[in-house]
């Protein structure tokens, strides 16, 4: 297979990766970030302690992060064909992109807020901030460079899911790598593949330490 052959492969398997990903990744911090507050929140000792949501929360997150993706990504066929109506394509992968990484982002963000000092925490509270006062001006702000860690973590995770939704019918670099690389026999092709993957997950990579390097930057210049 010449370059020129391969460029619209690569170029639409890019297109369709970053978009499974992008949406899926909107979607897994939406769910996953309250999920991960509540599981700090409701814990012993929490400012919402509750032992018997805390476990249920935690039985679900635990459920979601120790199945395969690929187990998963079967097992919700019916799920998304009814949200989706489809259950295959590039949109109909993000949900479950997106029910596999929530969970996961969910644990990130539980160690993230566990991280606060809580010291900082009480002083709100002795000023008589509420929860929502707690959570948005102390656990949020204080763990940021934390969570942006974490977000690049299950971005990164997630281009990893991508490529083995490609396998059923997701469409992405990797359908494009099992359908033209492996089943076709190109290997410059499932090389090149490889190579696109890697230099995503790297400029993810980079992206996220960067953010989190001008985080620290504007903290030291505003103490």
């Amino acid at each position: 297979m010449t370059w020129s052959e391969m460029q619209p492969l690569l170029s639409q398997g890019t297109i369709d990766t970053l978009y499974m990903v992008l949406w899926s990744t909107v979607v897994s911090i939406i769910g996953g970030l309250p999920l991960g507050i509540l599981l700090v929140l409701t814990d012993k000792g929490g400012l919402l302690q509750n032992v018997a949501v805390n476990k249920v929360i935690g039985v679900i997150v635990n459920i979601g992060r120790s199945l395969p993706f690929i187990i998963l990504l079967i097992a919700l066929i019916p799920f998304t064909t009814l949200v989706v109506g489809t259950f295959i394509g590039p949109s109909a992968m993000i949900v479950p992109l997106a029910i596999g990484a929530i969970p996961f982002f969910a644990r990130l963000v539980e160690t993230a807020i566990r991280e606060v000092d809580h010291g900082l925490v009480e002083a709100v509270q002795s000023m008589g901030g509420g929860v929502p006062t707690v959570v948005f001006k102390v656990l949020l702000p204080q763990s940021l460079p934390s969570l942006i860690s974490g977000v690049t973590t299950t971005v990164i995770v997630l281009v990893g899911y991508s490529a083995m939704a490609g396998a059923v019918g997701g469409e992405g670099l990797g359908s494009k790598a099992v359908t033209y690389g492996y089943q076709r026999f190109e290997t410059e092709f499932m090389l090149v593949t490889v190579v696109v993957l890697i230099a995503l997950v790297t400029v993810v990579q980079l992206i996220g330490d960067g953010a989190i390097r001008l985080l620290a930057r504007r903290g030291r210049t505003a103490s």
